[in-house]
């Protein structure tokens, strides 16, 4: 907004680099004291200006601005355009008089112009993430790693955070021709530039990793345009995998003939019956011998994080078996933690069932899912690899010795019966007369199946799930007394 008087022209002095702090602490008084863009002027402090300038000025307050014009600015400002922050500015001033919504109109020419140089910051912070390669060497005696990374922007403090996250436990210095982050294990620091021949050659470690590299290299798959697309050979000088692509290149065809002649081989982690077999060999004496096999034991599904084991007492006098783990389950490692274990928690409640003092499992012990971007989405075990996993749950409710089992759901009644069994025909008691031990057992839906119905008919499915757990509890008393 200009009210039609002349402004003599601000210049702010920001320091080279990747000044977000000072950008915001300038906007801030800029934009509260009513300069427009036009009478701003963003210098560098290595680089002169012909009016008198001004070091960034504290904010008193913070602007009140719409999230995703403040959610863009740290994206922008380690850009190398010299003209980010005037461009910044005009958003945040369109932004603060009439524009609120501006960032939606992705024609805008300022807003398009921004948002390709966010997407240009996205992508060298992937690249460094990807590309950058440590080496090891000593320090007075201490072991230090050290890399070098020519980022084509200032993004130097965006990425370190994340080899922090990533390497915690090391000593570590990156450098690059602008500056260095240096992590000593406590504290991140930011320092002078450095130089590629401040960095060692290579290291044991490297090595090693060149071997692994060149004996997975799949020659079936090459495509050199791909490869140069995903990983510029600007960076092939910082990875010591890089070497050896020129060879595999040139023998990937008598490479992937010889695989084509080879007799096709299951890998032994996706041989079932192999591993089945194995642990059956196995004689564990309780419950904990037996899970100590399975935390140990390959999944018998793919995908799977870890073994989510049993919870609840031996000898609890009931005992609830499920589907398989979920995403939350297979994170934590504990049964019934997602939202069907809380589904299931409040019905056991409201029908009078303590849960900590049941026995809460799953007929599979691992997760089994399908990825579809970030997320994990649940995918069902087949008849076969539920049976993979009989051996387990048959042991496991040995141990427990429940006198009732309550099967959740038709995966469940399939592992302890070894037959698919409609629930709406068998729901309510039922006796499962595999087991040597007959347990005495109840058949009823698993709670995710109430979490998936249409919520007008929510209410009434689950008034009879209290129903049936109201019924478990009556009949586990009375088969404990």
């Amino acid at each position: 907004m200009n009210d039609g008087r002349m402004r003599a022209p601000r210049t702010i002095l920001l320091r080279p680099g990747a000044d977000l702090t000072g950008f915001r602490d300038a906007a801030r008084r800029l934009a509260a004291e009513g300069v427009p863009p036009e009478a701003v002027t963003w210098s560098l402090e290595s680089a002169p200006s012909l009016f008198g300038s001004e070091a960034a000025p504290q904010a008193d307050r913070p602007l009140s601005l719409p999230r995703a014009v403040a959610a863009l600015i740290p994206q922008v400002v380690p850009h190398r355009d010299p003209e980010r922050y005037g461009l910044l500015y005009a958003l945040i001033w369109r932004a603060l008089h009439g524009e609120r919504h501006l960032m939606e109109v992705a024609s805008d020419p300022l807003v398009h112009r921004l948002n390709l140089m966010a997407k240009a910051i996205g992508r060298d912070l992937h690249k460094m993430h990807a590309f950058l390669r440590f080496r090891r060497t000593t320090d007075d005696g201490d072991e230090r790693y050290v890399a070098w990374f020519e980022p084509d922007h200032h993004i130097l403090e965006a990425a370190a955070p994340f080899f922090v996250r990533r390497f915690a436990g090391m000593r570590w210095t990156i450098l690059t021709p602008e500056g260095r982050a240096v992590w000593d294990g406590d504290a991140l620091t930011y320092g002078p530039p450095g130089s590629r021949g401040d960095v060692p050659e290579g290291d044991g470690f490297e090595a090693g990793w060149q071997t692994y590299y060149e004996t997975t290299f799949n020659p079936a798959r090459v495509n050199p345009k791909a490869m140069r697309a995903e990983m510029p050979k600007k960076y092939w000088r910082n990875m010591p995998e890089t070497a050896s692509i020129p060879a595999l290149l040139r023998g990937a065809a008598e490479r992937t003939a010889q695989m084509i002649e080879r007799e096709p081989t299951v890998p032994a982690r996706r041989e079932p019956a192999r591993a089945v077999a194995a642990m059956a060999d196995q004689d564990p004496k309780n419950l904990d011998e037996l899970n100590a096999i399975i935390r140990r034991t390959e999944p018998l599904v793919p995908g799977a994080t870890q073994a989510v084991l049993g919870e609840g007492p031996p000898g609890a006098s009931v005992a609830f078996v499920g589907e398989q783990p979920g995403d939350q389950e297979d994170l934590k490692g504990r049964p019934f933690v997602g939202p069907a274990g809380q589904l299931l928690s409040r019905a056991m409640e409201e029908a009078g069932i303590d849960r900590g003092g049941s026995y809460l499992t799953n007929a599979v012990k691992h997760f089994k899912f399908t990825l579809r971007g970030k997320r994990r989405i649940h995918e069902k075990p087949t008849a076969g690899e539920v049976s993979h996993y009989r051996w387990w749950l048959d042991r496991e409710l040995e141990f427990v010795a429940p006198k009732l089992v309550v099967a959740l759901g038709a995966t469940a009644v399939l592992a302890l019966t070894g037959k698919a069994i409609p629930i709406t025909r068998a729901r309510g008691p039922f006796r499962f007369d595999r087991h040597e031990t007959r347990f005495q057992g109840f058949i009823t839906v698993h709670p995710s199946y109430l979490l998936r119905l249409p919520d007008e008919a929510k209410e009434e499915a689950y008034a009879a799930f209290v129903a049936d757990l109201k019924r478990i509890a009556t009949l586990g008393a009375e088969l404990s007394a």
